[in-house]
């Protein structure tokens, strides 16, 4: 088999840098797509923005009070869907192994392409091009011989940016990396790595195999491979899910963001409490709307760890309702599901004794 060629694509600032492309008057400014003063959660905030500590995820008044001069923009969600399609035709140039993760990000496999470029990067470099002449965006591209790598890569140098780690590189890039930015060490785990004494790659990568399954449980083996540099993951366009699921049949349509965001509001209480209930935890959160006349829509949103963060697990979903909302609203049903569960992975992990991740 040869060497897998993995690009991670990440538009910049997506939602922002659309406005901004749209308006001149908001270009050079901190503006914050979607929330308000008084409610709402942003959705992305420009460049401009993020100097003063306001992202993505941020109630609308606490970002008023790191910079009261922030302009909130309302989303326009039709407009950030074109450009997505106008993206996704662009990857399908170079070929059809993609795996989105949202409308501003996706993997793609690339070992064999469509233009029949040996050299990874001269894809990435291409695709760059293409998205910013058609679009007039940028976005930022990692590439890699695995999905890991090359998620973290393409964050390295943002905005505009194009990393490579190349198969030699992979250890000693991973032993100088702080474990926090590990693709999958979130804020709690990073605190008790920390703790223990564990700051970057090379901290981790003195654990032996029990050690490290005895402090992170099932991640242990995630991380042992992961430190290393193995990850063994496909990109793949299609998935088959098991899942846990909250629904709720509204009493009467809605079509307004903040309504529907109350509403999921509600359904993530109950949702995380059935989780929680459950101890049965996914890598994958879906969506599901319902319109008035009866069409059916799902987006998900993929992590390479079980994700068992409350806060986090509300972030997924208002960000996916925020950006699909429109195209069945007015609804008549939400609904929320985990897909890749916890419980679903244990015969995967007795095949080989390594998790395998999606």
């Amino acid at each position: 088999m040869p060497q897998r060629k993995i690009i991670h694509i990440d538009m910049d600032a997506f939602y922002a840098a659309v406005e901004q492309r749209d308006n001149p008057e908001l270009r050079g400014k901190a503006i914050a797509v979607g929330g308000s003063e008084r409610r709402g959660v942003i959705t992305t905030a420009s460049y401009e923005a993020r100097k003063y500590g306001i992202g993505s995820a941020m109630p609308g008044f606490k970002a008023k009070q790191l910079y009261d001069k922030i302009i909130f923009v309302k989303p326009r969600f039709q407009a950030y869907k074109e450009v997505s399609n106008q993206i996704r035709t662009i990857f399908h140039k170079y070929t059809d192994i993609i795996e989105p993760l949202s409308l501003d990000e996706a993997f793609l496999d690339v070992t064999e392409n469509k233009i029949n470029e040996p050299i990874a990067t001269e894809v990435a470099k291409k695709i760059k091009q293409d998205v910013k002449s058609i679009t007039d965006l940028t976005c930022s591209a990692g590439v890699s011989y695995c999905k890991f790598l090359a998620k973290i890569a393409s964050d390295m140098n943002k905005p505009d940016g194009l990393t490579v780690i190349k198969p030699h590189q992979a250890e000693k890039f991973l032993e100088t990396l702080p474990v926090k930015k590990f693709f999958g060490v979130g804020k709690v785990t990073a605190k008790k790595m920390h703790s223990m004494g564990i700051e970057t790659g090379a901290d981790l990568k003195r654990l032996s195999k029990v050690e490290i399954s005895e402090r992170f449980g099932k991640m242990g083996a995630y991380f042992y491979d992961i430190v290393r540099g193995i990850d063994n993951r496909p990109v793949k366009p299609d998935r088959i899910r098991k899942s846990l699921a909250v629904e709720r049949t509204l009493e009467f349509n809605v079509d307004d963001y903040e309504d529907a965001e109350n509403i999921m509001t509600k359904i993530l209480e109950e949702f995380y409490r059935r989780l929680k209930k459950a101890q049965n935890y996914g890598r994958t959160i879906t969506l599901k709307l319902k319109s008035a006349d009866f069409k059916i829509i799902t987006r998900s949103s993929s992590r390479n760890y079980f994700i068992r963060n409350e806060e986090e697990i509300k972030s997924i979903a208002l960000k996916l309702l925020f950006e699909n909302l429109d195209e069945v609203a007015p609804v008549r049903l939400i609904g929320l599901s985990a897909s890749n569960l916890e419980k679903e992975q244990k015969e995967e992990e007795g095949q080989n004794g390594q998790m395998k991740l999606f």
